[in-house]
């Protein structure tokens, strides 16, 4: 469970102060699946990034499980990302010399699995996005749609508890869009995962449990009944 208390974060631009964001209270119950919305430069990647412990806060505590993530060693931090959250982007972040299996097994080698259960694991993993005949496969020899499967099969082989998205399906056309979500959907369920995602998209956020909005640093979040 993700508990965020106070947390602010503030950037010098210039002579300029910009609050990105602005004393945010939230809590993130294990298994939750939370949609952040809001207007471009409102925090909402901002957020995420705190979250996933890639930027710490100003002032404030991100506590995950127990643990403040603003309080680790780089070194700590670096092991958390590494094991409990997977990271899924817009622009898919695959290395074009690598076929899909090694990206994937990528993101086991920090975590020191021996080169015959990483490539078991990555092929496993990519089966169950529906990639099972592409391991082979560059990144230049798939779509966006199967580049950005890649990537969350990445994500999710290190089998981590939580899985944050930012504008995962902002690179896609709007069937490809659907099936994404369906993937991510299914891998949320089946996996138990807590996952957040950003994005700009108004359909997929009415899809969502929980809708969060922010909007110059302050939060608000409520119930979907229609999701």
């Amino acid at each position: 469970m993700y508990e965020l208390r106070g947390v602010t974060k503030r950037y010098t631009r210039g002579k300029e102060t910009v609050t990105a964001l602005d004393g945010i209270d939230l809590t993130i119950p294990d298994g939750d699946r939370l949609v952040i919305q809001g207007p471009t430069g409102g925090g909402k990647s901002t957020l995420l990034q705190m979250l996933g412990g890639l930027d710490r806060p100003t002032s404030g505590e991100i506590v995950l499980d127990g643990t403040d993530l603003a309080g680790l060693s780089e070194a700590k931090l670096t092991r958390v990302r590494s094991e409990s959250i997977g990271f899924v982007f817009q622009s898919f972040n695959l290395i074009p010399t690598l076929t899909a299996q090694e990206n994937v097994e990528t993101a086991l080698v920090p975590l020191g699995v021996k080169v015959t259960e990483r490539r078991e694991r990555a092929a496993e993993a990519l089966k169950s996005v529906g990639l099972g005949e592409r391991l082979g496969h560059l990144p230049s020899e798939m779509s966006g749609g199967q580049q950005q499967r890649v990537a969350i099969a990445r994500a999710l082989v290190k089998e981590p508890k939580v899985l944050l998205a930012d504008e995962p399906t902002g690179n896609l056309d709007e069937s490809m869009r659907d099936e994404i979500m369906d993937v991510l959907e299914r891998m949320w369920k089946e996996l138990g995962l807590t996952f957040v995602m950003v994005t700009h998209d108004s359909s997929i956020a009415r899809k969502a449990p929980r809708l969060a909005t922010i909007r110059k640093g302050r939060i608000t979040v409520k119930e979907n009944t229609k999701a």
